[in-house]
């Protein structure tokens, strides 16, 4: 049920419990007053988002002592969100990552999207989800407080067809759980494949380095190839790429290449598509802070923060190479051009595009 809600309400509630949701003002963009939106759940658990990008800006985790940290990596104002290009906590589309040199066919007609990752299209173009003021409607559901946010992408929008109407909710749940929730519908055959794009750091977002992290990854095979593959599905044994048994994220990450160095690759979760199960668990040995990831989509983009090099600050620190991490639950990278797969991510009218994941947090 939608919650009755005043831009700049109180943060408590009569009885001196936190309020679920509250927001304040965080600026202009396009004219459009972008807010920013703070969810606490019922153990206390704060996460900030705003209708900016949909991004998520902060989300404060327990540790094994049961102190909180920001374990997102972000920015203090809309204004640096607007000007960075890195995707801090953003949902991306319509189309995350990568579709080969911006083209693709779809019903017999060819398109040229727009480029923008050397030949390539990337995230949605040039001005994707990330960079559009959504709509928020706040709730407070039986599982805590929630948000739901739209867009409405026009037809032919960064070259794509049809108009695409997308819904991104983000609830936190009284279990500690972020509940990711994506959706789309649109009026012509079109493509979608929306990507959820926070950095994690669960030492605390300014807490140095992700390669003492310790990844898993339910995924016997990855896609070759940091840009677009490079050949047919590879098994990750014996590879650099074999995280099916936990092991600290630098400990292989030099021999994975790539310029800059690192993970930026999409792994085939392993088990039955469109079904929820396990794709990831993330662990910082220092703090204990542990996150699992479950999800319905068939891939998972790790990405380990290799273009990140110190030139961008926010939230009172500045982010090296390696500061935070991505796991991006997709469709694989460039589906439309591989006859197995594009199928995958064509939207037709009449057809609803879902997408969920589940973000669980724990300490030991």
């Amino acid at each position: 049920m939608t919650t009755a809600f005043t831009p700049g309400c109180s943060t408590t509630t009569g009885g001196g419990q936190p309020t679920p949701v509250t927001d304040a003002p965080f600026g202009t963009v396009d004219g459009k007053a972008v807010q920013l939106y703070t969810l606490t759940n019922a153990n206390g658990m704060v996460m900030k988002v705003t209708n900016y990008g949909a991004i998520i800006t902060e989300l404060h985790v327990p540790d094994k002592a049961g102190r909180r940290a920001d374990v997102v990596c972000g920015y203090d104002d809309v204004a640096s969100y607007v000007k960075a290009t890195a995707y801090f906590g953003a949902t991306v589309g319509r189309v995350g990552n990568r579709i080969a040199n911006g083209r693709f066919t779809l019903d017999g007609k060819p398109y040229h999207l727009t480029i923008n990752d050397g030949p390539h299209h990337l995230h949605g173009g040039k001005k994707g989800f990330d960079k559009v003021v959504w709509s928020a409607e706040t709730m407070q559901t039986p599982q805590g407080p929630a948000i739901r946010f739209t867009c409405v992408s026009p037809d032919g929008e960064e070259g794509y067809p049809g108009t695409l109407t997308a819904h991104s909710t983000y609830t936190l749940t009284n279990d500690n759980e972020l509940r990711i929730d994506l959706g789309a519908t649109a009026d012509q055959p079109t493509l979608v494949n929306l990507v959820h794009h926070t950095y994690w750091n669960l030492g605390g977002h300014g807490s140095g380095t992700i390669l003492d992290h310790e990844l898993t990854l339910f995924a016997d095979a990855y896609t070759p190839g940091t840009d677009i593959s490079d050949g047919a599905d590879t098994s990750v044994r014996g590879t650099p790429f074999d995280f099916t048994v936990a092991k600290p994220i630098g400990r292989d990450i030099m021999a994975a290449g790539g310029k800059p160095v690192g993970y930026d690759h999409n792994w085939l979760v392993n088990g039955p598509r469109d079904v929820m199960r396990p794709v990831a668990r993330l662990k910082d040995p220092e703090s204990g802070r542990v996150m699992t990831i479950d999800s319905d989509q068939p891939g998972v983009q790790f990405y380990s923060g290799n273009y990140l090099d110190g030139s961008m600050s926010g939230k009172g620190t500045t982010y090296p190479q390696y500061a935070g991490l991505c796991l991006e639950t997709q469709k694989a990278p460039n589906s439309i051009n591989n006859p197995e797969r594009m199928q995958d991510v064509i939207l037709r009218p009449g057809q609803t595009y879902r997408h969920h994941m589940v973000h669980r947090f724990t300490a030991e």
